[in-house]
């Protein structure tokens, strides 16, 4: 099931709409709450194992449109994760140190070191998604970055980072119901920014934009998956079920004690 939301690094053009927002793959919440329970407790161990063996980092990219969930597929992921092994890292709009240095400078500093997990809560493809539907890069530029970004994973894929990225797939009808929904609940007002409506009225540029992004940036060492999110569960309960299956093919194991064990214990008891 999992390799029907993952895109082939041999697909030259892919089609928005050959993926559907409500899709579950014919599941329902309740078929899949059990394992999904037994995912989750799969996960803290299995992030256990990776933070003590430090061979690998593990990068995971959120993108997708305003309401498609970002903050809560992180919230619902890392839930029982131990905070020592993960941090959460998201991209706004460069500031002037950033902006005197190549767009990707800022990102490498926050990739995951060995033993860790880092997500990122968009990420450096807003480098060529914003910017491309805001005109201040062309398309000429953006192609040219596709191909530079396909390189930067590599190169951290050749250093041990595992990359796993993620497109909430959200319908506009369903953006709707959300942004409404923020405005007519007090609490949730802190959520709500004029710049979302903006933002919305590019949506058909957006959702071309992000065709390019995902069909020149999927390869083998660095797969763009595409996630059906209207339905939040479905959302949540995919992206653990992939996250938990790349760990487990890791078959990582704790390490090993250095020294000999018996002469350690008689030591430990021989002290006061």
């Amino acid at each position: 099931m999992i390799s029907k939301f993952k895109i082939d690094s041999t697909v030259k053009k892919i089609n928005q709409k050959a993926y559907e927002p409500k899709d579950t793959a014919g599941l329902t919440k309740n078929s899949v709450d059990e394992e999904y329970i037994i995912l989750q407790e799969k996960f803290v161990k299995l992030q256990e194992v990776f933070y003590a063996s430090k061979k690998y980092s593990l990068l995971i990219v959120l993108q997708g449109m305003d309401c498609s969930g970002k903050d809560g597929t992180v919230k619902n992921l890392l839930t029982g994760v131990n905070p020592n092994g993960f941090s959460v890292e998201n991209f706004k709009v460069p500031n002037s140190e950033e902006i005197g240095h190549d767009y990707l400078w800022r990102i490498h500093k926050k990739t995951p070191v060995n033993g860790s997990f880092v997500v990122f809560n968009r990420s450096y493809y807003e480098d060529v998604l914003v910017t491309r539907i805001h005109k201040t890069i062309n398309d000429k530029t953006a192609f040219r970055r596709f191909k530079e970004i396909k390189e930067f994973e590599k190169y951290l894929v050749d250093n041990n980072t595992i990359i796993l990225k993620f497109f909430l797939h959200i319908s506009k009808e369903f953006q709707k119901e959300k942004l409404e929904n923020r405005l007519l609940s007090p609490e949730k007002y802190w959520k709500f920014s004029e710049t979302d409506l903006k933002e919305r009225s590019f949506w058909d540029q957006y959702q071309e934009c992000y065709s390019d992004v995902i069909s020149n940036c999927s390869a083998k060492e660095a797969p763009w998956y595409v996630i059906p999110s209207d339905n939040r569960w479905f959302r949540d309960y995919i992206i653990l079920k992939i996250v938990v299956k790349t760990l487990e093919d890791l078959n990582l194991k704790y390490p090993k004690l250095e020294g000999n064990i018996i002469s350690l214990i008689q030591e430990l008891k021989a002290q006061k």
